[in-house]
């Protein structure tokens, strides 16, 4: 499987925000939308940097109550490792794995096309292998037709 699949299941774009966007800013649209991490991009097509909720959560211990007014850019993740539509699901999901990434920016020719988490990878291997048991159990639920020599 592809990720292209698994962006084909999905809403049509990734969530950014702007690099001198706040990180209360930041707060309410990762509420506002029930995601973990945002693109960040100045023109919604290239990609910046990326912000997740754990960023913000280290950067509270860091920064304590000083945070809310503070830009993206200065707790986003400026070295962004991306995939393409064509990769492999299980090539991607072991990059994320070895990297300890849970969102990966899906990029093609450079320009932004989606998002995808390690529980989309998740999901789309656990509906691999519930296809491939439902298979399994059709072929083992047929008669058996016993061949004869002529």
């Amino acid at each position: 499987m592809k990720v292209a699949a698994i962006l084909a299941s999905k809403k049509p774009a990734a969530i950014t925000i702007k690099p001198t966007g706040t990180i209360a800013e930041l707060s309410s649209l990762i509420r506002d939308n029930r995601i973990g991490a945002a693109i960040v991009s100045s023109d919604g097509a290239t990609v910046e940097g990326v912000i997740t909720e754990r960023d913000i959560a280290y950067g509270i211990a860091t920064h304590k109550g000083d945070m809310h007014a503070m830009p993206v850019s200065a707790l986003m993740t400026k070295a962004v490792i991306t995939c393409s539509p064509g990769d492999l699901v299980s090539f991607v999901a072991s990059t994320m794995l070895s990297r300890n990434i849970r969102h990966l920016p899906v990029t093609d020719g450079g320009r932004l096309v989606g998002m995808i988490s390690i529980r989309d990878v998740l999901k789309s291997h656990v509906d691999e292998l519930q296809q491939q048991t439902a298979l399994l159990l059709s072929q083992a639920a047929r008669p058996v037709e016993v061949l004869q020599d002529r």
